[in-house]
């Protein structure tokens, strides 16, 4: 089976050994806690939409620092508590549009739909960082964890499930969460922080397996990595202590079990390297043998993954897993 990583045998128990630091947990308990610090003070602006079904709003609350974080709040128009998807974007983009989300409210189901900060959507980055980094956002605060750029985007995306569990017209027993590449990474760190999370689909997800991903990836994000340690050898092993406190790899470990899952690889993808991948899949405590964790295998795809056979296969999985006991 083709691939430009390991053989397929190889990746099925690929499990190199964790890089969490002692302070891991303490770090990121010590992180929530000072966001929560900041009152959510969620505002909602209603937008007019052609399809009169939805109630559609622009969404802002406190994230990281206190930062307003922009995204979207769907709701099918019901009188019913519904489930709800937390949607997280790709790198570089934003919230998206209404017509983005409508598998899931077709399904039922609200979605909140929030930017990363500082790309492409409505959100800056309003923080500042004390040293300089390459192009892009992953070195962005490198040389200290308190600073790192996905410190603040990890916890912006966290605070987007404070502000579902804090809707009483929403039924967050059952909350999922899902994301492709930087969303499948950070759907991964989210289900690692918050046992809230009843199901999540990360896609052909980014931010695993940091060390091993700077040394094969050819081409995406990882490259910035690459280049600023290419420039400064000497921040490598400061670097990447920094990058273990946010690897998915690590956040996987700390999963609850009794989450649903639904990942995808692509085995020719050189931005998210099979490996890498499977690395997190491995880590997480997930049973699979009694289905709660599933892996999507697209043998001959790169980055793309599954595309349309993929999403097709997570509306069914959502709608199957929302009915399931918990």
């Amino acid at each position: 089976m083709p691939s430009i990583d390991y053989p397929l045998a190889k990746l099925i128990d690929y499990q190199p050994p964790l890089t969490r630091q002692p302070d891991f947990e303490e770090f990121w308990g010590e992180t929530l806690a000072e966001a929560r610090q900041h009152d959510l003070s969620p505002l909602l602006e209603f937008v007019e939409h052609p399809i009169d079904a939805l109630d559609v709003r622009r969404l802002n609350y406190a994230g990281f620092g206190g930062h307003r974080v922009h995204g979207l709040y769907l709701r099918p128009r019901t009188d019913e508590r519904t489930p709800v998807v937390v949607v997280y974007h790709g790198y570089s983009g934003g919230a998206g549009e209404v017509h983005m989300h409508l598998p899931w409210l077709m399904l039922g189901c609200a979605v909140v739909a929030v930017d990363t900060r500082g790309q492409g959507g409505d959100t800056g980055d309003p923080g500042g960082y004390s040293g300089g980094s390459t192009m892009g956002w992953m070195t962005q605060g490198l040389l200290d964890p308190h600073e790192y750029y996905y410190r603040r985007a990890y916890t912006d995306c966290v605070r987007a499930i404070d502000f579902a569990c804090s809707r009483d017209e929403l039924d967050t027993s059952r909350l999922a969460i899902l994301g492709g590449s930087q969303g499948g990474g950070l759907t991964l760190a989210v289900a690692g922080l918050d046992s809230r999370v009843r199901v999540a689909m990360p896609d052909v997800p980014f931010l695993c397996h940091f060390e091993r991903a700077i040394d094969i990836t050819a081409n995406g994000p990882y490259l910035e990595l690459q280049r600023y340690l290419a420039r400064y050898p000497q921040h490598t092993d400061t670097a990447l202590r920094t990058l273990s406190y946010f690897d998915g790899m690590n956040l996987a470990a700390g999963i609850d079990p009794g989450c649903r899952m639904l990942w995808s690889v692509g085995l020719w993808d050189d931005v998210c390297p099979p490996s890498t991948v499977f690395a997190a899949y491995n880590h997480c405590p997930v049973s699979g043998a009694d289905g709660r964790k599933e892996m999507a295998i697209y043998p001959y795809n790169k980055h793309e993954g599954g595309g349309p056979a993929q999403r097709e296969r997570q509306i069914a999985y959502l709608k199957n897993a929302l009915t399931l006991p918990f």
